[in-house]
């Protein structure tokens, strides 16, 4: 019985701290901590760019999003991407939408430009057909270069883009071709 009683004990203070360590985490992230959050990438990071194109790179079905709330978003995942908890850890009450279905000023909070099957070449992921070509394209940051400049006034630098990881070796490695440098 006092072993019974201990470990309720232990288990109200467990719960009671972590009540404590959860209230202050959201009080701690109650304003996002970046302005913005721009999104570039493939199928890792998509969340439904795809999901109006004819291609076989979409996730807008179940089993996908079997575990998310909103269900099937178009991510590539049952869940949340790694994307939508770093934003959330940035203090965005909001998952990050979507560049398919965002529109004027709303873009200037950030949205995923990532598209699946997309690479850094524009070839990449052709054989899976349409889907948005080139997950850096410099077309993503002229957009959001003129929104940033008409609505704040202020200039926008890609030193963030520049210095940005990129990845494009899944779709590349898999397809039999022999690349030919691009001049």
């Amino acid at each position: 019985m006092g072993s019974l009683t201990r470990e309720f004990g232990l288990c109200i203070v467990v719960v009671s701290l972590l009540l404590l360590t959860g209230k202050s985490w959201s009080q701690v992230v109650s304003q996002s901590q970046v302005p913005c959050f721009f999104i570039f990438g493939d199928s890792l990071v998509d969340n439904g760019n795809n999901n109006g194109l004819i291609t076989l790179a979409r996730a807008n079905y179940r089993p996908y999003g079997i575990d998310f709330p909103q269900g099937t978003s178009g991510r590539f995942t049952n869940g949340r991407t790694y994307v939508d908890a770093l934003a959330q850890l940035l203090g965005f009450r909001n998952n990050i939408p979507p560049y398919a279905r965002t529109r004027g000023r709303a873009i200037l909070g950030g949205v995923n430009f990532a598209s699946g099957a997309a690479g850094i070449r524009d070839e990449t992921g052709n054989n899976l057909m349409y889907h948005y070509s080139r997950m850096g394209s410099n077309d993503y940051l002229i957009t959001i270069h003129a929104l940033i400049s008409d609505n704040t006034g202020s200039q926008f630098t890609a030193q963030a883009y520049a210095n940005a990881l990129i990845q494009d070796y899944l779709n590349n490695l898999l397809r039999c071709t022999i690349w030919v440098h691009e001049n």
